[in-house]
């Protein structure tokens, strides 16, 4: 009972400066209050945009479009629609980044170029956002997905090039990922164009597209095994080596992602 008192003290004060200013303003306390614009619109396609890590994290994004001859951070690739099977989907279905990941991973793999397991090692990647809440709501059902210059490991994105076609495909080392530092884990990707300690050298496929995901602890094992053969094999056999490794969980898993990535320790 105290504790409701005391809320009603404190709700006081304002509740009494908010009618003074309404009645110094002239302002009828009666007027309906304006309800914030809902933009539904489809976003443009092949699009520039300077965006950070923090932008991909928010799901919706509405970043102001820049010239893709100007600096930026990523660039649109697909705009579509989701199909009418998930036209009744909640905004945060996880149906919809299942079918995003099929669509938008096949186009970036044609404009990037390179092979699958040369596009996981790169420092490239690629992000995608659907409408707001209150815009699903009111019937918009597009998604975009944007390439971005960095990894989900990224504090920042680096700066893309004027035209991304088939830029992997010589695997440089200015979009290829390395590491500075003792170990792998924690250790921020940078371009193995710069002085590094580890390189992402090779993938390993943990399982088929149709396979349920082996579970946390099997997927690290596999991992772990297959890297270490597989970096030696890298490392043309010698007699001593330091790998390391990085998989993906179960959420990875379920839209569509079958691989780990080995790291081989190179002399600085």
């Amino acid at each position: 009972m105290a504790r409701t008192r005391g809320r009603s003290r404190r709700l006081v004060l304002p509740l009494l400066l908010a009618l003074l200013l309404a009645a110094c303003d002239g302002a009828s306390s009666d007027e309906p209050a304006e309800e914030p614009t809902v933009v539904i619109e489809t976003p443009p396609d092949d699009a520039c945009r300077v965006l950070t890590p923090q932008d991909a994290q928010a799901g919706s994004n509405d970043t102001e479009i820049v010239d893709c001859d100007e600096e930026h951070t990523a660039r649109t690739i697909v705009v579509d629609e989701f199909p009418a099977a998930l036209a009744d989907a909640a905004h945060t279905d996880p149906r919809l980044g299942q079918h995003v990941y099929d669509v938008c991973d096949r186009r970036f793999a044609r404009v990037v170029g390179g092979d699958e397991s040369v596009r996981m090692r790169s420092l490239l990647s690629w992000v995608w956002f659907r409408p707001s809440a209150p815009a699903w709501e009111a019937g918009a059902r597009w998604f975009r997905c944007d390439v971005v210059g960095g990894t989900d490991t990224a504090d920042t994105y680096r700066p893309l090039p004027a035209t991304l076609t088939k830029i992997l495909d010589d695997q440089p080392a200015d979009w290829m990922a390395c590491v500075r530092g003792p170990q792998v884990a924690g250790g921020p990707r940078i371009p193995c164009s710069q002085p590094h300690d580890w390189r992402a050298a090779t993938t390993i496929r943990l399982g088929r597209a149709d396979d349920p995901y082996p579970g946390d602890r099997l997927a690290e094992v596999r991992t772990r095994d297959y890297c270490r053969s597989s970096i030696s094999a890298w490392l043309d056999y010698p007699d001593s080596y330091e790998f390391g490794f990085t998989w993906f969980g179960r959420a990875e898993w379920e839209v569509g992602n079958r691989r780990s990535i080995c790291w081989a320790r190179v002399e600085p």
